[in-house]
């Protein structure tokens, strides 16, 4: 509509215009004076009316488009008064107007509330421009953490504590790996993680510091808990028997002496009770042999095998200590798939997994275990050993991979343990789950 609006007064007067010229030229032809004198006169007034009626559209058109350019969107054109195109152009504008100022205030809202959201995080987080430095946004709890106050440029992290801006913005942290980070006063173990990205011509850089100490002293106050409670068992559980056997050999012994060797303890009894002292000493040896075998395994020497040769490895190992009665499968889905372990130290979490499998099958009807390779929805390599046993329950489920916890009477509890650590060496992981189907499925998850 207004652009008919527009076109139509606009051809009226350029055929009014025509319309003089042409009598100018029929004057000019005829030699007809006051034709030419009629002529230029109206040709003049409408050229006049012209030039008026398009320069006045253009100078609203240039007028907007420089509040455009200074991002003015506030003025309001007047949609009540003048010809109808002028009403239905400024409508126009005020409609785009309208429009732009409800995204800005969308993007603002957006904007505020996300700014709120990341005040309220308890990470810190800092992006500033690659080239210049300058800071484009920082929240409360980075600057609580390095003790600054609020600043526009990371120079003044550098000319006030080199050590800090050499580790949270000179160093380049590519995996979620902890690091000490270096205050005023002490230092802070904490998680650095960064990403570059570009807005227009720039490049800026995002980093997160995410403060672990805390949960990494609880974690780690919960695991010696359940560790000296573990131990406090089984050191407790070797001690008492020897303290009762040595007292009871004291007190035969002194009544021995009394009685001139008249007593009722005889040489056997002694034999017996230092042979069960000397039995549970052992036992304790062992225990303790077993914990020091948990700290031994600090460091792999890896290779890249193929998975197909090393399940073929523990295959050979595996099948003649297996009892014939468990049904126990090798399934390579991908033949060609290959690992980057140590053979040795993967083989010994393997054969304990599937030694654990077979005994969770004593019982059953079908004794049947699979060991099976694939790769999981991420892509990353996995061996699991799957049995159709009774599962686990969600209370032993908790405490599975404790140093010493077993359910089995002969069990060191040392096994899953050790298991766990090799594979986090491994940058991996180990699951267990119990099937929906009955079972126990339990996964060796590598380059996690």
């Amino acid at each position: 509509m207004t652009f008919k609006s527009y076109v139509l007064p606009l051809s009226l007067r350029i055929s009014v215009l025509l319309g003089t010229l042409m009598i100018l030229a029929f004057g000019i032809v005829q030699v007809k004076y006051y034709l030419i004198i009629l002529g230029s006169t109206c040709s003049l007034i409408a050229v006049y009316y012209l030039y008026s009626y398009v320069k006045k559209r253009f100078l609203e058109v240039s007028d907007y488009f420089e509040s455009i350019k200074y991002r003015d969107f506030s003025r309001w054109f007047v949609e009540s008064k003048g010809p109808k195109d002028m009403r239905e152009l400024h409508a126009g504008f005020n409609l785009i107007n309208k429009t732009i100022k409800s995204i800005n205030s969308e993007r603002q809202a957006q904007l505020v509330y996300l700014q709120k959201i990341l005040e309220m995080v308890d990470v810190g987080i800092v992006a500033y421009d690659l080239e210049k430095g300058n800071v484009l946004w920082i929240n409360d709890s980075l600057l609580e953490t390095l003790n600054f106050p609020h600043f526009k440029n990371i120079d003044f992290v550098e000319d006030r504590r080199p050590e800090l801006f050499e580790v949270l913005f000179d160093q380049r942290h590519t995996g979620a790996s902890p690091v000490n980070l270096p205050l005023s006063q002490d230092s802070q173990k904490v998680l650095i993680l960064e990403t570059i990205f570009e807005v227009e011509q720039s490049s800026f850089r995002l980093v997160v510091v995410q403060n672990i100490e805390n949960t990494l002293n609880k974690n780690e106050d919960d695991s010696w808990k359940k560790l000296l409670s573990v131990m406090t068992h089984e050191i407790m559980n070797s001690i008492a028997p020897i303290t009762s056997l040595a007292e009871t050999l004291e007190l035969g012994l002194r009544e021995n002496f009394e009685n001139s060797g008249g007593g009722k303890l005889q040489t056997e009894d002694i034999l017996s009770g230092v042979s069960s002292i000397k039995k549970r000493s052992e036992g304790l040896m062992k225990f303790a042999k077993t914990y020091r075998s948990l700290n031994n395994v600090n460091q792999i020497n890896t290779s890249v095998i193929y998975v197909e040769e090393f399940m073929d490895s523990v295959q050979g190992l595996m099948m003649t200590t297996i009892p014939e009665k468990v049904e126990i499968s090798f399934n390579i889905l991908d033949r060609k798939m290959q690992l980057d372990i140590d053979s040795y130290l993967i083989e010994q979490v393997l054969i304990n997994l599937i030694i654990n499998a077979v005994e969770a099958t004593e019982g059953m009807v079908r004794r049947v275990v699979e060991i099976k390779t694939f790769k999981n929805m991420r892509g990353r390599p996995v061996i699991a050993v799957i049995d159709n046993g009774p599962g686990i329950s969600d209370e032993i489920k908790e405490n599975i991979f404790v140093p010493f916890f077993s359910t089995k009477k002969r069990g060191s509890g040392v096994g899953l343990s050790l298991s766990k650590q090799i594979m986090t060496l491994h940058k991996g992981r180990i699951r267990l789950f119990s099937k929906e189907s009955g079972g126990t499925q339990a996964e060796l998850i590598f380059n996690e």
